[in-house]
């Protein structure tokens, strides 16, 4: 449409009066209107379902109040109502119904504007004027709240992502709702890893090669050199490497594989964004400031992610340290263990375990310091620690988990434990165990069965009377299994049904402590929301 909103526009003109209906259409078409005429309202009616159909609605209705079929006004009535032609503006006219209250009848039903003919022709001009300048008015304004409902729902999703590959996923689905064209998303991390991501819409056909994602790597760091914020360019095909984008639609006229690019930074040292989308698909200037918007947007979720991602790599780090993935092995028995962090916690857990040598045999241990914080994991350095000095003197369990309480007291009175500490005799297997809030071991036969023992007790950190160790003799052939509660625990499952289909689980695995572990953490350790912690211990029948 031209800038003085007459040029493409068009105006149906429904009036019974051929002499009047042809006179109003050449006062329109000298302002510069396409014009399309009716005699009834049903003509209108048949006339808006085809222009409906082709998708070529006129811009203005000018309905006369005395149609023979049915009133303007019922006529506009049912214009209002219909979706399709709700937003059609409508002008009534009348040269018999000039009173006010007819006015207000022509408004009540939904009409725009009510001209009083004859009149002069440029009145009729002005006000279907007003009346197609207010429709387009109102047009844009839908189409850009239309625009932002699109922009806030991908920020959404972009702000939900949960790791940088979905972010990229997100962003490039996102560009493509927005442009309605072909799109792929880049962040570029601190380490130089590019994480990227393609709409639906692109052809499926081979991916590009680490040279093409090195090229575009290359361009965005060209181009954010220096700067924060939305950035937008466009790399012609020599610069864009190919292959992110289908070729060109049939008959189109653009290069085959440039691309239109919005970048952003949040702050400067912050992971560069680019979205790209190929130079072919033209799209109206508001539609590229939403598409740096989301840009902008993704930068920061970008930002986000990446710390995450860092914090989280330190956190493992720094708890696998605390839990060596090897234990010291003692003379005539077998010892194996397994950790396993939380999938979507940053944060480091309280979970250890222990294998140490005491003069009563090897002592095995695994616990949970209550809470997933730094607190948390230093605590539980305190207990293996102070496990470990303790047993150079005692090697009682109940004993052991005696101390360790009155030392959580002492020093943590707010923090509280479970344990479970075994004290195994190689040379006869005799075992004890004290148990304090844990789960207890499973004593699991090469025969095909396993069997909890019948251990419990108070956690540790409330200073309460610890019962009399519960006593055992494993056979060469029985594995004795501790773990931590972050294997089988489930939301809304009771832990007692958990616990029952670990003893099922463990009954049926393969010989050996190794297999043990890994088909248990096989069948249980996927996506857990706690750490794992496993350990298992067989004799060896050799001192």
């Amino acid at each position: 449409m031209s800038t003085n909103g007459k040029a493409d526009t068009t105006i149906l003109v429904v009036d019974d009066v051929a002499a009047s209906r042809y006179a109003l259409g050449a006062v329109l078409r000298r302002d510069g209107h396409r014009v399309i005429l009716a005699a009834s309202a049903q003509e209108a009616l048949a006339e808006l379902d085809a222009l409906h159909r082709a998708g070529a609605l006129p811009d203005v209705a000018l309905v006369d109040v005395g149609l023979p079929d049915m009133s303007g006004f019922e006529l506009c009535r049912r214009l209002k109502e219909a979706p399709r032609t709700a937003a059609l503006p409508v002008v009534h006219f009348s040269a018999a119904r000039v009173a006010p209250a007819d006015r207000c009848l022509g408004l009540d039903a939904g009409g725009e504007a009510y001209l009083t003919v004859p009149a002069e022709p440029a009145e009729i001009q002005a006000v279907v004027r007003a009346a197609a300048r207010g429709a387009r008015h109102r047009s844009d304004a839908e189409a850009e709240a239309g625009h932002l409902t699109r922009l806030a729902e991908t920020i959404l999703d972009v702000q939900s992502a949960r790791c940088p590959r979905e972010l990229a996923d997100a962003a490039a689905a996102g560009t493509d709702r927005l442009t309605k064209s072909p799109a792929a998303a880049f962040i570029l991390a601190d380490d130089g890893a590019m994480h990227r991501g393609l709409s639906r819409r692109r052809a499926a056909t081979s991916l590009p090669d680490d040279g093409a994602h090195e090229a575009v790597a290359r361009l965005i760091l060209r181009v954010m050199s220096g700067h924060v914020g939305v950035r937008s360019t466009v790399a012609p095909a020599p610069l864009w490497p190919p292959g992110f984008f289908p070729a060109e639609p049939v008959g189109g006229t653009g290069p085959p594989d440039g691309a239109r690019l919005a970048l952003a930074r949040s702050r400067e040292g912050s992971a560069p964004v680019c979205l790209a989308t190929p130079t072919y698909a033209r799209h109206p200037p508001e539609t590229s400031r939403l598409v740096g918007r989301l840009a902008h947007a993704t930068a920061l979720a970008a930002e986000r992610l990446l710390m995450y991602e860092m914090e989280r790599h330190i956190a493992l780090t720094l708890q696998r340290s605390f839990l060596p993935t090897h234990v010291p092995q003692v003379p005539g028995t077998e010892v194996v263990v397994r950790y396993e962090p939380a999938s979507s916690d940053t944060e480091i857990g309280g979970d250890f375990y222990a294998a140490l040598p005491t003069s009563g045999g090897v002592l095995t241990a695994i616990g949970d310091v209550v809470g997933h914080s730094l607190d948390a994991a230093t605590v539980m350095v305190e207990i293996r620690h102070a496990l470990r000095a303790y047993c150079v003197e005692e090697s009682d369990p109940r004993k052991l988990a005696h101390c360790l309480d009155n030392m959580l007291q002492r020093y943590h009175p707010d923090v509280t434990a479970t344990l479970c500490l075994a004290l195994v005799d190689p040379a006869t297997g005799r075992t004890r165990v004290a148990n304090a809030g844990h789960i207890p071991p499973l004593v699991v036969s090469d025969t095909g069965t396993a069997t909890y023992l019948p251990a419990c007790g108070p956690l540790l950190g409330l200073g309460l009377d610890r019962p009399a160790p519960t006593e055992t003799v494993l056979s060469p052939t029985d594995r004795l299994l501790m773990v931590t509660d972050g294997l089988i625990e489930t939301r809304g499952t009771d832990l007692a049904v958990s616990m029952q289909h670990l003893r099922t689980v463990a009954a049926d695995a393969p010989l050996g402590v190794a297999d043990l572990c890994d088909t248990l953490l096989a069948c249980f350790g996927h996506d857990r929301d706690d750490d794992i912690a496993l350990l298992a211990l067989r004799l060896t029948g050799s001192r």
